[in-house]
Order: C-alpha cells, then sequence, then structure tokens
C-alpha cells in the first residue's frame, strides 16, 4: 500500500519536474498595451497605424487601433524594441519599448498624436489639406485650409466626393438624389436647404459627414443619405474665438463674414455666433423650340441679405450631469427684381409675350434647443435627453407684369408660410463588454407647415380646371413616432454593429379653396391622410486584416417622404410657358441599401472606395403633362407622381497622394446609375392644330449613367505659402424632362499663413476659363435645347483669424448625430 502511494508521488513528482523544466526552457514573451488620442481635441483615434520592430528594424508584430483608440500587442519577445504610431495627417510618434526582467506587461500612459499643422495654443488647429475618414456607417471629411477657403457652404460642397451642387438655384443632390436631410450639428432646420447652405461661411465648417447607410439609431430619411455639416465647437478654458471674412465679384460683389466666440470658466461655458450673407446675383439664358419656331430669353437680379445669431450656455453640475441650452435666429431678405422674360415667336409676331415679375422674400427662423445628459458610474454608460424646437415664417409677395400683349392681364401672388418642428430624443448608451455597446431610444419628431396663397390672376384648381385663382390654405402635418435598438461588438479582425428602427407615422393634408364670386364664396375642401408603421433593420460588418487594409459591408432599410414642394397643391413657380405644382396625395418612396468599402493605406497615401446598390419602391419622379386649358399655347405643366420600382447603382473611388514633398493631390470619381420612371405628354401636330384629343402620353423611361471627377492640387511653396488648383468635370445627365450636357471649370488659388499662424489670407480666381454653364436638351413634351449662365468667373478674397487664451479643453456634450463608431482612415479623396 505504502509502495503504491509512494510510486504515485513519485511519478507525479517526476511529471511537475519535467513540466517545470521544459517551461523554463521556453523563452518568456511579453504584452504592450496603450490608447492613441488627438493631441489637441483630447479624443481616441481609431484605426491609427500601430508597429513594433526589433533592433534591425524588422517588422516583429502590429496593429490598429480600436474605436477607443486602444490597443494591444501579445507574444513579444525579451529585448529593447521600437514601437511607432502614425496616422495620416499626424506627426509620427515613435519609443522605446523593453520586455524582460521584471517587466513583460507594458501599459503605456495615453499616446498623443500632433497634427501636421501649426499649432495654436488652447485653440482647434486647422490642417492644411482636407483628409477623409470611412467610418462604420459614413465618410468623415474633415475641413483643412484648402476648402475652408472656399467662401461659404454652398461653395465648400462643390468640393465634396458624391455631392452635387446646382450653382444657380443651390439645390444639393447626393449620390443623384436630391431629396437628401441636410442637418447642421446633427439637427434639422426649417431653413431651406439652398438658403441655408449659402449662409454658413466655410471656414465655420469643421467637418462634412456623408451618411450614406444610416444606422437604425438615425432617422431613416432620404433614399441616399444625409449630409451632416460639423461646424466648430470652441469649449476651452478662458476667451476663445474665430474670425472670419470673405469677398468675391465678377459682375456684382458678394460678401460674408463670421464672429465666434466662446468663454469657459468653472462649470460654465457660454459661446455666441454670428454670420451673414449679402449678396447680388446677376445671370441669364435662354430656350429654344424648334416646334413653333420660338425662344424664350431669361434675366434675373437678386439681392439677398441674411443673419445668424446664435447664443447658448453650457452648465457642468457635476461630473455626471451636464446641462445645455441655446437659440439661434435667422432673419433673411431675398428679392429678385428688374428681371425680363420674353418669348419671341418668328412665325406669329402676334403671340410674342414679355413678363416681367417682382418678387420679395422676407422670412425668419429660430431655434430652440434643449439637453440634459447624465453619465453613469460605468464608463462609457450615459442616457441623454434633447429636445430641439425650430420655427419658420415667411412672406412672398410676386408681382407680375405684361407689357406686351397689350390684353394681357397683370396680377398678383402672395404666398406666406408658417411652419413648426419639434423633436424630441430620449438615448441610452451601455457597453456590456470591453467590445460590446448595447444603444437604445426613442424619438418624436412633429411637423406642421401652414401654406397661404392669394392671386389676382388665373391658376389651375385641385379638379384641374382652369380659371379665377381661389384663394387657398393647405395645411400639412406630419408626426413620426420610433424606438431603436443596435447592438455592436468586436471580435479579433471583425467589427459588427446590428440594429432596427420602428416608426409609425401619422400623415394628414387638406387643401381649402375659396373662390369669390362678387359677394358670393364658395369652399371646397381636400383632406388627405396617410398612417403607416415601418420597420428600418440595418447591419454593419468591417473586416481589417492588417492596420492597412480594411473592408466594410452595410445594409439599411430607408423612406424618402415627399417635401413639401412635392405634395403642396399651390403653385410652386410660373414662366409664360411653365407652371410647377405639387401632389397632395404623393406617397413615400422606399430604398432597401446595400454598399460596400474597401480603404487601403499607401505609403504616400490613401485610397477608399465604395460600390452601392439601391432597391427602390414606389418611385417619386417627375410627372410632365400639356396644360389642357390651352393646348395650342405649348404650355407645360409640371407635378410629382408615384411609380413602379426601380433601381441605381454606383461606385466612388477616392484618393490622396504626395508626390513630393512640395505637391499633394486629393483626386475623387464617382459614377451612377438609375432607372426613372415617368409620365411625359406630348404632341406631335403643329401647335396651332393641337386639341386635346391630339396629346399623346407615354410612360417614359430614362436610364441615366452619370459621373464627376474632382481633383485638388495643393503646392507648397514655403512653410506659409501655398498655391491651389481644383478641378472639377460632370459628365452627362438624363432626366425625365432633359438631356444635361457636361459641365466643367477650373479655380485658382493662393493661401498665406500670417500672424505667426493665427490667421490665414485666401485669394482666388474661379472658372478660369468661363466655362461653367448649365446646358441642355429635351424631347418632352417638346423639343427644345438651351443654357443658362450665372457670376461665376469670380476674383475671391478671404482672410481667417483664430485665437485663444484657454490651455486646456473643457468637457464636452455628447453630440448625438457625431457618436459613432470608427472604422477605416484615409486621406481625401
Amino acid at each position: 500500500m505504502n509502495r503504491q502511494i509512494f510510486s504515485k508521488a513519485f511519478c507525479v513528482f517526476f511529471l511537475l519536474f519535467n513540466t517545470i523544466a521544459a517551461t523554463a526552457s521556453i523563452p518568456k514573451t511579453g504584452a504592450i498595451s496603450g490608447l492613441v488620442y488627438d493631441a489637441s481635441l483630447n479624443q481616441p483615434l481609431p484605426y491609427v497605424s500601430v508597429v513594433l520592430s526589433n533592433a534591425n528594424g524588422e517588422t516583429i508584430t502590429g496593429a490598429i487601433t480600436d474605436e477607443k483608440g486602444y490597443f494591444k500587442l501579445d507574444k513579444i519577445p525579451e529585448g529593447t524594441h521600437s514601437l511607432t504610431i502614425q496616422f495620416i495627417g499626424y506627426k509620427k510618434h515613435a519609443q522605446s519599448v523593453t520586455i524582460g526582467g521584471d517587466t513583460y506587461v507594458v501599459k503605456l500612459d495615453k499616446i498623443a498624436l500632433i497634427e501636421e499643422s501649426t499649432e495654436l495654443e488652447g485653440v482647434d488647429v486647422i490642417g492644411e489639406v482636407s483628409t477623409i475618414q470611412q467610418k462604420v456607417d459614413r465618410k468623415v471629411i474633415t475641413i483643412g485650409k484648402d476648402l475652408a477657403a472656399a467662401g461659404t457652404a454652398s461653395e465648400l460642397l462643390v468640393g465634396i466626393p458624391s455631392i452635387n451642387i446646382d450653382p444657380q438655384s443651390g439645390a444639393i443632390s447626393l449620390r443623384g438624389n436630391e431629396n437628401v436631410p441636410v442637418m447642421v450639428d446633427g439637427k434639422l432646420s426649417n431653413i431651406p436647404a439652398a438658403q441655408l447652405l449659402k449662409q454658413i461661411p466655410s471656414s465655420a465648417i469643421k467637418a462634412v459627414e456623408l451618411i450614406t447607410n444610416p444606422s437604425a439609431k438615425y432617422n431613416p430619411d432620404g433614399m441616399s443619405g444625409i449630409i451632416n455639416i460639423v461646424l466648430h465647437k470652441n469649449q476651452l478654458v478662458g476667451f476663445n474665438g474665430a474670425l472670419n471674412a470673405n469677398w468675391s465679384k465678377e459682375i456684382n460683389p458678394k460678401f460674408n463674414s463670421g464672429l465666434n466666440l466662446n468663454y469657459r470658466k468653472g462649470k460654465f461655458n457660454v459661446y455666441g455666433n454670428y454670420s451673414n450673407n449679402i449678396s447680388k446675383n446677376a445671370n441669364h439664358g435662354h430656350i429654344e423650340r424648334p416646334q413653333d419656331l420660338s425662344e424664350q430669353y431669361f434675366k434675373f437680379f437678386d439681392e439677398r441679405e441674411s443673419h445668424i445669431f446664435k447664443v447658448g450656455v453650457d452648465v457642468y453640475l457635476n461630473d455626471k450631469n451636464t446641462v445645455s441650452l441655446f437659440t439661434s435666429q435667422n432673419p433673411a431678405e431675398n428679392s429678385t427684381n428688374g428681371s425680363t422674360r420674353t418669348i419671341s415667336y418668328e412665325n406669329n409676331i402676334e403671340s410674342n409675350d414679355y413678363q416681367n415679375f417682382d418678387a420679395q422674400s422676407d422670412n425668419t427662423s429660430a431655434q430652440y434647443n434643449f439637453n440634459y445628459k447624465h453619465d453613469f458610474d460605468k464608463e462609457g454608460s450615459n442616457i441623454e435627453l434633447e429636445v430641439d424646437h425650430n420655427i419658420f415664417d415667411s412672406k412672398n409677395p410676386v408681382a407680375f407684369t405684361y407689357p406686351f400683349p397689350v390684353n394681357s392681364k397683370n396680377y398678383d401672388d402672395k404666398n406666406e408660410t408658417d411652419r413648426k418642428r419639434t423633436t424630441i430624443n430620449l438615448d441610452y448608451v451601455n457597453p456590456l463588454t470591453e467590445n460590446s455597446k448595447l444603444e437604445l431610444g426613442a424619438e418624436a419628431r412633429l411637423f406642421n407647415t401652414l401654406i397661404m396663397f392669394s392671386s389676382t390672376g388665373e391658376s389651375i384648381n385641385s379638379k384641374g380646371v382652369f380659371g379665377p385663382a381661389p384663394d387657398t390654405e393647405f395645411d400639412y402635418t406630419r408626426d413620426i413616432y420610433s424606438l431603436y435598438a443596435t447592438y455592436g461588438g468586436k471580435l479579433n479582425k471583425w467589427t459588427y454593429q446590428v440594429g432596427v428602427r420602428a416608426e409609425s407615422v401619422e400623415v394628414s393634408a387638406n387643401a381649402k379653396e375659396t373662390l369669390t364670386t362678387g359677394n358670393t364664396k364658395k369652399t371646397e375642401l381636400n383632406p388627405f391622410s396617410n398612417d403607416y408603421t415601418q420597420l428600418y433593420p440595418s447591419f454593419y460588418l468591417t473586416y481589417s486584416p492588417t492596420e492597412k487594409k480594411s473592408y466594410q459591408l452595410s445594409y439599411s432599410r430607408r423612406i424618402d417622404r415627399p417635401g413639401i414642394g412635392q405634395v403642396n397643391p399651390i403653385k410652386e413657380w410660373s414662366t409664360p410657358l411653365v407652371s410647377s405644382y405639387g401632389n397632395q396625395k404623393l406617397l413615400p418612396q422606399f430604398t432597401n441599401s446595400l454598399e460596400i468599402n474597401y480603404t487601403r493605406r499607401l505609403k504616400n497615401g490613401s485610397i477608399t472606395s465604395s460600390v452601392f446598390y439601391r432597391a427602390i419602391s414606389n418611385e417619386i419622379n417627375r410627372a410632365l403633362y400639356v396644360d389642357k386649358s390651352d393646348v395650342t399655347s405649348g404650355k407645360i405643366i409640371l407635378t410629382h407622381d408615384n411609380f413602379d420600382d426601380s433601381s441605381a447603382y454606383g461606385v466612388e473611388l477616392s484618393s490622396n497622394y504626395k508626390p513630393t514633398k512640395w505637391w499633394s493631390f486629393n483626386t475623387s470619381f464617382d459614377l451612377f446609375s438609375q432607372t426613372q420612371k415617368g409620365i411625359a405628354e406630348h404632341i406631335d401636330v403643329p401647335l396651332e392644330q393641337a386639341t386635346v384629343a391630339t396629346i399623346i402620353r407615354d410612360a417614359n423611361v430614362v436610364d441615366n449613367v452619370s459621373w464627376n471627377f474632382r481633383m485638388y492640387n495643393s503646392f507648397s511653396a514655403s512653410k506659409k505659402l501655398t498655391f491651389t488648383a481644383f478641378l472639377f468635370y460632370r459628365g452627362k445627365n438624363k432626366t425625365l424632362q432633359f438631356d444635361i450636357l457636361p459641365m466643367y471649370f477650373m479655380n485658382l488659388g493662393a493661401r498665406l499663413n500670417v500672424l505667426k499662424g493665427k490667421g490665414t489670407v485666401n485669394i482666388g480666381f474661379n472658372d478660369v476659363f468661363d466655362t461653367m454653364r448649365f446646358r441642355f436638351g429635351s424631347r418632352l413634351p417638346f423639343e427644345q435645347e438651351g443654357e443658362f449662365n450665372w457670376e461665376s468667373r469670380t476674383v475671391q478674397l478671404g482672410f481667417n483669424y483664430r485665437y485663444g487664451s484657454g490651455k486646456y479643453r473643457a468637457k464636452a456634450r455628447k453630440q448625438r448625430d457625431n457618436d459613432e463608431k470608427s472604422g477605416g482612415g484615409g486621406g481625401m479623396f
């Protein structure tokens, strides 16, 4: 018995001895971990390259930081090694790390990377060149001094990939879709997007976010996604601010400026912003119609003046609770006067029609915002309540006069708009583990607009009958209630997120028409309602095999709700031959969007590419009708309607590269294709023989393939002086009504850093060869071709100055729509 016990004990001891001996003979390995931060913003930097090399310069291992800026290197042999951390747009960081002795687990302090640009103590640092970073659900273009010199937000966005700006109207589109929500600091505004973008100085913009496949946390509005403009925020201790001004001219002067002030002390952060846009603009154009040998001539002159005042306060009650309040006020006065439109008929001089109009537009917009945030004891866990209220009021009288023919009747139109929008958000974030996070939220969006129209002229009423224009009130209400949940995590080299958003929508509209004949009033009501509940799932997957490569796959379901201009049955605008009306019964269209992104970092730059596909149901598009009240006049009625399913796809390629120390360029190419379906009526017989019976209605189908190319070159003459050249080409484009011809232009500029790097002076010469114009042709409903020109060949002078006394960044309140996970990074474009 004792022998058996002894034998077993001896065997156990022998095995234990061998195990210890074998372990002692295996070389020990260690681990290194750390956090990488932006030195000026004190925020984590995701997807930063971390490389460990031995004394011979040979790479031992590497990694990239996660969305929290964290990295960890395992299985590191003993010895003294070199740790290199670098990211595009930042200075390289290198340090020695020793593994061995008593140190096998090295936890580094916070590693701060400094931007490769002039450093200003206590002030946001703006890089020389704009950069792009591909994140899980968006592209973030950080604006450098190159694009900041553009003048206004509208002019800046011309240089952003996937975005198109109509130079005349200011209308914005993303990936070919004009019904795109535009937010400022994550919040929608009641100010029309075209007007808003012309009021924001380009130097006030910190970043532009293209949220092409938003997660379930965000509103599903917009077939092609959301554009979010992020403004500079200064929350440094002490008194800080920035001043900018920009002047340009071809025929008429244009001026915009801005002033940002901030004071932070103790528990209070107080700030105020002011910006303006004052301009005069002249443009002209013509349209030819071979069918009746007619030509239309257009001349417009408008004056715009708008101001934005914003004041706010952040109160840091304690380390766990923050309350923020701000209000923004925006008065604007616009007029289009002294303009004429002439129609000359070569074969029938008696049909000549001259129209003058004088349009005034006075509007005010106000925003009131409340935010409360509570941080729980668990790091990264918080709950946030935000209430945002917007009001918009406008008055738009238009006087039409007809010098010829003599029997034409002059008339006046009056439009008044009263619009209110209230948004209430409640968001909860809970990091379940170091590599996973749960987000829950609820939102209510309450929207109402009342449009009142009266005219002394004639128009088409809701029954399609032409006659004296009735007084019309259009009351439109849309209330949206939603809940969402998202769950995200990281597993080795994979990052993922799944989510779903549930929405209940209530839409009610009523067009009230009152026609007064003598002492008799006749009133007609045209109500409409549409209530629906929908689910909007989203999914994101990122794979990063190395620190230089990143692949992303994303899916989301989205909705395009009809805009006010698309549903308003009141005449939106008119010319002697064209009138535009909305369709009160227009329904939303739905989109299933799939996107693949790839990011590749090069030695001297980076490449970012995307492929997307959209399946569209219940498509909203244009319908073109012949005016049946006066068939022989050749007049057209434009409206919108719902059509069958369609699809769209596209590719995008962006790259930045620095061939030499003095030359760098950013370039982008985007192509999209979409099948558009609509209705277009036309007449094949001469107009003098036309009747209602001769009108032919076609189901119009257009396969449109459009592409854009941008290239921004930067040439450094010295540390202070930089020359720039921007090239743009837009290929041929098709809509249901027009075949739009190519447009191209080149802008030249120079930028000089002054006042010890705190100021910048910009000069520019835009559209050098005077090629920027809108040219088009059309065959439905009538064959025609035309061209429009505006003040594009301008000289420009700008000045920016930033100053500050603070040295430490205050605690910033979280921006709801800036809270997202990160993906691959790179340079623009």
